[in-house]
C-alpha cells in the first residue's frame, strides 16, 4: 500500500440479523482507529443475502451502531448498488484471460485433483460458459501482511481458481469486496480472524486489476470464559441485549475495546476520549479474547457509581419509562451493577412490597420478630427530625437495648417495607417513602403476622 494513502476503513457487516459482539468490536476498532488518526470511517451494508438482508436488519444494526456512539462519515453504502460496477470489473478480467468461465462442479474439481495430487490447487480450461473463476498462478505465492499477525504466504500451487461470479453474473463476495474496497480507497481492512482465508483470494483479484491492496489487519477471536467461541450460551451476545441488560454504552465501549487491545500503561477504566488517543493496531494481541459478562458487569457498575445523581436518575428513567425516580436512585447508586439492577432492589418504593413467604417467615413471623418490629413502629413514629441520621441512631439504640445485632432489627423491618431481603440503605428507605408510608407498612405487616 503506498505510504501516501490516507486512512480510510469501514466496517462491513452482513445484514442477516442483529449486530454480535464480536461485529460491534470490529466497528469500534474501526472508529477509534479513524477518529485516533484523523482518518474515513465508511459504514457498507453487505446486502448480497437478498432472503435474510431485510431492512429490519439494517435498521437493527443502525440502531445499535448509534446506541454505542459509533458514527461514519460515509455511508452508509449498499453492496447491492454496485451491481453494475461489479459487472464491468468481470467483464474486464474475463475480456484480458484473467478470468475464465468453467463448469466445473464439486465433483469435477474432487475429480481433478484426484488425477493431479490432493494438495493440488485446481485448474480449469475455459469452456465459454458456467461460473467464472479467477486464474491463479502455479509459481510464488500470495502474502498476507497483517499489521496484527505477521505475513503469511499462501503458495499458489495450493489454491483453486476461485469461484468469483455464479454462471448468472451475479459476482461472490470475495470479488464484489475487493472492488468495493478497491473504489472507495479504503487503506486499512480491520475486521475478524474468521476473514485471513478469504484474504489471499481477495489479494489476487487486486493484483489482476492491478491495483494496490489496503493494509490488513485480522482480529483476534473472542472466546466465552470456558475458552469456547463466544456464543448466547455465555450470556448476552448482541449489541440490543446488552443495552436492554442495563449496560451503558460507555462502558461497554470501554469493555470492547480492552477485548483483543491494551492500553500502554494497563489503565483499565479509560474514556472514549482516551481510547480513541491510544488505540493502535500494533497493540492488538493474536490470541483470542476473553468476553466475560461478569467483568463487563463490574465496569458497568464503576461508570454508574461516576454519574451524578441527576445523570443516574435521567437515565434510570428512560430504561425503565418511570418518572420521578431521583431520590431513589441517589439511594441505590452504590448497590447497582447495572440499569436493569434498579427495580428489582427499589421498585418496591412505586409498586409496593414484593411478596416473598420464605423472608415473611423467617424476619416477621418468627418468634419474638413481631414484637421488634412494634418497637421499630414506635421509633419511626417518633423520629424527630425525620431523616436517614435519626432513623440511623433510633434503630440501632432498639439493637442496644435488646442486645441483639443490628440484622435483627434492620431485616424484619426491611421486609415489611420492601417484601423482601433486598432493598437499599435501611434509614435511606424509610426516609424515602417517608413516615406514613412507612408506618402503613409496618401495620400491615404485623397484622398478618398476627392473623
Amino acid at each position: 500500500m503506498p505510504a501516501d494513502r490516507p486512512l480510510r476503513v469501514r466496517f462491513a457487516p452482513s445484514p442477516t440479523g442483529a449486530l454480535h459482539i464480536g461485529g460491534a468490536r470490529t466497528a469500534l476498532y474501526n472508529w477509534l482507529l479513524a477518529r485516533g488518526q484523523g482518518g474515513t470511517l465508511l459504514l457498507r451494508i453487505e446486502d448480497t443475502d437478498r432472503e435474510r438482508s431485510t431492512p429490519e436488519n439494517v435498521a437493527q444494526i443502525l440502531e445499535a451502531l448509534e446506541w454505542l456512539g459509533i458514527d461514519w462519515d460515509e455511508g452508509p453504502e449498499f453492496q447491492t448498488g454496485s451491481a453494475p460496477r461489479h459487472a464491468a470489473a468481470l467483464a474486464g478480467l474475463l475480456e484480458s484471460g484473467q478470468a475464465y468461465r468453467s463448469t466445473a462442479t464439486a465433483d469435477d474439481v474432487r475429480a481433478w485433483k484426484d488425477r493431479h495430487g490432493a494438495d493440488r490447487g485446481f485448474r480449469g480450461e475455459d469452456e465459454g460458459e458456467g461460473a467464472v473463476r479467477l486464474r491463479v498462478p502455479d509459481a510464488g505465492a500470495t502474502v498476507v501482511h497483517d499489521v496484527i499477525r505477521g505475513d503469511t504466504a499462501f503458495d499458489h500451487v495450493h489454491l483453486d481458481d476461485p469461484v468469483i461470479a455464479r454462471a448468472d453474473g451475479s459476482v461472490l463476495y470475495n470479488f464484489a469486496v475487493a472492488i468495493d474496497d478497491l473504489d472507495a480507497g479504503i487503506s486499512h481492512v480491520v475486521r475478524g480472524e474468521d476473514h485471513l482465508s478469504n484474504t489471499p483470494k481477495q489479494l489476487l483479484v487486486f493484483e489482476a486489476l492491478g491495483a494496490d491492496p489496503p493494509r490488513y489487519a485480522h482480529l483476534p477471536l473472542l472466546h466465552g470464559p470456558d475458552g469456547k467461541k463466544l456464543s448466547k450460551r455465555h450470556g448476552a451476545a448482541s449489541v440490543q441485549e446488552l443495552r436492554d441488560a442495563g449496560y451503558l454504552p460507555e462502558a461497554v465501549r470501554n469493555y470492547l475495546a480492552l477485548l483483543g487491545w491494551g492500553a500502554a500503561d494497563d489503565e483499565t477504566i479509560l474514556s472514549t476520549a482516551e481510547l480513541q488517543r491510544q488505540f493502535s493496531l500494533e497493540r492488538v494481541s493474536k490470541s483470542p479474547a476473553v468476553f466475560d459478562e461478569k467483568k463487563l458487569r463490574w465496569m458497568n457498575g464503576r461508570y454508574l457509581r461516576e454519574l451524578t445523581a441527576e445523570e443516574l436518575a435521567a437515565r434510570l428513567e428512560a430504561f425503565t419509562g418511570r418518572d420521578g425516580l431521583a431520590e431513589a436512585a441517589a439511594i441505590s447508586q452504590e448497590k447497582i451493577q447495572t440499569l436493569a439492577d434498579f427495580w428489582p432492589l427499589a421498585g418496591f418504593a412505586f409498586d409496593g412490597p414484593a411478596d416473598d413467604p420464605a423472608a415473611f417467615e423467617k424476619w416477621i413471623a418468627a418468634d419474638g420478630a413481631a414484637a421488634t418490629l412494634a418497637e421499630v413502629r414506635t421509633a419511626i413514629a417518633d423520629a424527630e427530625p425525620f431523616d436517614a441520621e435519626t432513623l440511623d441512631g433510633a434503630l440501632r439504640g432498639i439493637a442496644d437495648r435488646r442486645g441483639v445485632k443490628p440484622r435483627e432489627v434492620f431485616q424484619p423491618l426491611r421486609v415489611a417495607l420492601a417484601g423482601t431481603t433486598v432493598s437499599p440503605g435501611i434509614f435511606e428507605t424509610v426516609a424515602l417513602l417517608g413516615r406514613d408510608e412507612s408506618l402503613r407498612r409496618i401495620d400491615a405487616a404485623l397484622v398478618r403476622a398476627g392473623g
